[in-house]
């Protein structure tokens, strides 16, 4: 590789001695008089920028910001990925892009409540739409191979509900909901049905941050209300009752749904 080749490809970055004495931040987490790379110390730089903009901002050119963070491309490059992960900024290509703090988690709204989402809000929205579907062939699975050690592990989990509705927390609440779910799925024996249900919760999860109730029904008493469903659902599956567990889950898919924010999901 010619020398032309390479400096376009890596340009030099700073000596270490001058990194310490630019003063740039530490890196989030890093102990007092650790050494830290030089992606660290990039990223830091970066954080700091984007944490004084506000959502949407543009914080400037990759090259520009690079050049303030003095270090190669291939260490900027590397930097922007974990601020990316980190979802403090995003890149956005062609005239006028660049780097840009943040933006607010998105929102879906699902039955009676809305999500706050850290990833794309379709991504979320289908896989609730799909995970809906799906219900009623995890009953009948429930129904036919539940065993008195699922029951119960069922009934474990619909009194953890039990006991965010008495502590009114929504979100304990619809985690306890998901993981009655999953504990209904896990009965299935099949592979594949029960593989894809999984993944539906795990999406829904993990990208939601919190609850927001939306409509004139109080929170408390809504989920109080999805507390009964719930737990009638677990014994009519403990009674193998077919038909009322069906109509069940068809209630349950077709009234209002809590929806998470971006960091708790839709309470199912």
């Amino acid at each position: 590789m010619t020398d032309r080749v390479r400096e376009a490809v890596d340009e030099p970055a700073l000596r270490r001695d001058v990194w310490e004495r630019t003063g740039f931040p530490a890196a989030a987490g890093a102990e007092p008089g650790t050494r830290q790379t030089r992606t660290e110390l990039a990223a830091a730089r970066l954080t700091a920028i984007a944490g004084a903009a506000m959502p949407g901002d543009r914080l400037g050119s990759k090259e520009e910001l690079r050049m303030q963070c003095g270090v190669s491309v291939g260490t900027f490059n590397e930097a922007i990925r974990l601020l990316q992960a980190r979802k403090l900024v995003t890149v956005r290509p062609g005239p006028g892009g660049g780097l840009f703090a943040a933006e607010p988690s998105p929102m879906v709204r699902l039955g009676n409540s809305v999500l706050a989402l850290d990833a794309e809000q379709t991504s979320v929205a289908d896989a609730v739409r799909i995970r809906d579907a799906l219900d009623p062939l995890m009953i009948e699975d429930a129904l036919w191979h539940s065993s008195p050690a699922a029951i119960a592990q069922m009934r474990a989990q619909v009194q953890r509900m039990n006991d965010a509705v008495d502590a009114q927390d929504p979100i304990a609440f619809i985690r306890a909901n998901w993981g009655l779910h999953a504990r209904i799925a896990a009965v299935s024996p099949n592979v594949m049905l029960r593989s894809l249900y999984s993944s539906l919760l795990d999406v829904i999860e993990s990208h939601t941050l919190s609850v927001l109730p939306v409509g004139e029904q109080p929170l408390p008493e809504y989920i109080a209300h999805r507390y009964q469903l719930h737990a009638s659902l677990v014994e009519a599956i403990a009674a193998r009752d077919s038909g009322q567990a069906l109509h069940l889950i068809t209630e349950h898919n077709t009234t209002d749904q809590l929806s998470p924010q971006t960091t708790v999901p839709s309470a199912g």
